[in-house]
Formats: C-alpha cells, structure tokens, sequence
C-alpha cells in the first residue's frame, strides 16, 4: 500500500513540476516600419 502511495505522491509531483517548467514564452515586439524610398514616395505620396 505505501508503494501505491510513493507512487502518487511522485507523480502529482511530477505533474506539478512539468507545469511550473512549460511557461510559454513571450513574444516580440514587432520591429518598426519601414521607410519608404524616395521614388516610392514620388510616385504614390505618404499613403502607400
């Protein structure tokens, strides 16, 4: 019976542990905009 015991312990603890360790990771800030060239902005203006 305390083999049954040990054995429940170990894995709630072991689920306990793989939770805590799978934390998702966070994601980066997308960089800036990039500029338009000088014939781009000649031909369509600061819209495009």
């Amino acid at each position: 019976m305390s083999k049954i015991i040990r054995g429940a312990v170990a894995a709630v603890l072991l689920s306990a542990l793989a939770a805590c360790a799978t934390a998702p990771a966070a994601d980066a800030p997308p960089g800036p905009a990039r500029k338009l060239d000088a014939k781009t902005q000649l031909e369509c203006g600061k819209r495009c």
